[in-house]
């Protein structure tokens, strides 16, 4: 969905936060939360009040979702590795050395039993883009879990409800920026959809091991080259270490690199400044615009894309040259059908496509909107030259469909009812100070915005910033309350000055983060927290 100035900066980023409040306090939800191991683990109790991640609420909505389906079980290991985009090879973190990670499909109803051995030098975790899952298996360190710690694993064991396209990565610190990401496609077993073909195309912004960057440096970076300086309780940024931003969690200092941080960048869609950060390639499932990867299907077929966006801080408007698109999900969930030329996806969002191939030779490009460059994959179905790194359809300048221009499938549609209770949270901050939060507060890990099972909850963001903002909520869609049968949708882009509302039933109890997905302001502090009343 599409809908200023800078407020007093508050210095403290994400970690920092977290990382004092977990040393002073010592209680709360962290401190309750299973260690590194296997299984759920004993959560103990949730601030007083407030319904455990592992708590006999939570347990009792999973036991609702049912378990006839078959168990998926699937080992995965995040470790530092060369990673290889086509015309280059960088140092990063991958699962498994794939970029992306291996696609992980199951089908709706199934239970996903997934061990993750953690051979990173830092701790990490997982978080299930879109699900609605069990709170004690969302993945957020200090939250819902602890922290896997370097050289141990976790299992992430629950029922995946609701067929779609999904995604997942790390909640720890910036390494969502890295290479850790994968698809999780959940098929539906009654699928309404007829096509020959599908392909998954994960789009991502790249800078980690370029020239010696990395995202903590970045974000180091952005923190201080607009003012905002270092400053917290600690005297220092932490990164998702938990040591300086310019460590590898090793001990040994990393270079910073060259700058990355970007000015001028500009786009109407997205009311003004595109992004913050310059990023020096841009990649399609892993591969750079001069050796693209290349999908094969024959003339004729009808083919369903599957699109993700899993960059850090840049929207994508994707077109697939000669080809019209007809949109049948969003985020997970089925639409009334509608066509475009391009899409223009924020973080965190997915849409899913129908085409009809051609016969020939086709980019399909993604342009990092108001970044003045692009990436690039390839649609072959018959002889021809590949298309050149630079190739921009015609598509990318016609019809461009947002969320707004969506309705929601009458199947999928959220049932005509008031609100019980309305939440409104103002986006503040700035480039100036890099300050980004909610209603000027930093996120801190006590944070709860109460809510009540069974309630019908409106969500209303006022956006206060001159920066557009992909805002996402963990365990739960919401519908676009602005239109009218609005989508349903789990990642929603606001505008600078734009108002956004949102209604979701409060049907999945637990602590939910809700947050903007580009990262950096994420870990800059807009982030906060949902809780379930006990």
């Amino acid at each position: 969905m599409r809908s200023n100035p800078p407020f007093p900066k508050n210095p403290l980023s994400r970690r920092t936060v977290l990382g004092a409040s977990i040393a002073v306090a010592g209680t709360g939800v962290l401190a309750a939360c299973s260690g590194s191991g296997s299984g759920h683990g004993s959560h103990g109790s949730a601030p007083q009040g407030y319904v455990d991640p592992a708590g006999p609420e939570v347990a009792a909505a999973e036991k609702k979702r049912g378990s006839g389906g078959s168990v998926r079980e699937v080992a995965l290991t995040a470790a530092a590795t060369r990673l290889d985009l086509g015309d280059r090879t960088v140092p990063s973190w991958s699962y498994g050395g794939d970029l992306p990670g291996r696609e992980v499909r199951v089908t709706a109803g199934d239970t996903l039993a997934l061990t993750l051995a953690n051979h990173l030098p830092a701790p990490t975790s997982l978080h299930w883009h879109g699900l609605a899952l069990r709170n004690d298996m969302d993945g957020v360190p200090g939250l819902t879990q602890k922290p896997i710690a370097p050289g141990a694993g976790f299992t992430y064991r629950f029922t995946v409800p609701h067929p779609g396209t999904y995604w997942f990565h790390p909640h720890s610190g910036t390494q969502q920026d890295r290479g850790l990401y994968a698809p999780l496609i959940v098929d539906d077993p009654k699928e309404p959809l007829a096509y020959d073909k599908e392909w998954v195309i994960v789009l991502d912004d790249w800078v980690d091991g370029v020239k010696g960057s990395t995202p903590d440096a970045v974000l180091k970076e952005l923190r201080a080259g607009m003012g905002g300086g270092s400053g917290g309780h600690s005297g220092h940024d932490m990164s998702e270490t938990g040591g300086m931003a310019m460590t590898d969690g090793t001990g040994e200092t990393e270079p910073s690199g060259p700058s990355r941080m970007m000015m001028g960048a500009t786009s109407e869609l997205l009311g003004g400044d595109a992004g913050d950060v310059k990023y020096p390639h841009y990649l399609i499932n892993g591969r750079t615009p001069a050796a693209p990867s290349v999908f094969e299907a024959r003339p004729g077929d009808r083919v369903r894309l599957r699109v993700i966006n899993a960059g850090g801080d840049t929207a994508f408007r994707v077109a697939l040259g000669g080809h019209e698109m007809t949109v049948t999900h969003t985020d997970g969930y089925p639409v009334r059908h509608a066509k475009t030329d391009a899409l223009l996806l924020g973080m965190g969002e997915r849409y899913d496509v129908l085409v009809t191939a051609g016969d020939g030779v086709f980019p399909l490009t993604a342009l990092a909107e108001g970044k003045k460059a692009s990436a690039l994959a390839v649609l072959r179905t018959g002889a021809g030259a590949t298309p050149p790194a630079t190739a921009r359809p015609k598509e990318l300048s016609g019809r461009v469909l947002t969320a707004d221009r969506l309705r929601a499938d009458a199947s999928v549609a959220l049932a005509a009812r008031a609100p019980d209770r309305t939440i409104k949270l103002r986006l503040t901050g700035g480039m100036g100070a890099y300050d980004w939060a909610f209603d000027k507060k930093p996120y801190t890990a006590d944070q709860r915005h109460p809510v009540r099972a069974g309630e019908r909850v409106r969500l209303v963001f006022a956006n206060s910033t001159a920066m557009w903002h992909p805002l996402h909520l963990h365990g739960h869609t919401f519908a676009l309350a602005n239109v009218a049968g609005g989508p349903r949708k789990d990642t929603a882009v606001i505008l600078p000055n734009g108002t956004l509302s949102v209604d979701f039933d409060a049907d999945n109890p637990g602590l939910w983060m809700l947050h903007c997905h580009n990262v950096y302001h994420s870990e800059a502090g807009m982030m906060t927290v949902l809780g379930y009343r006990a």
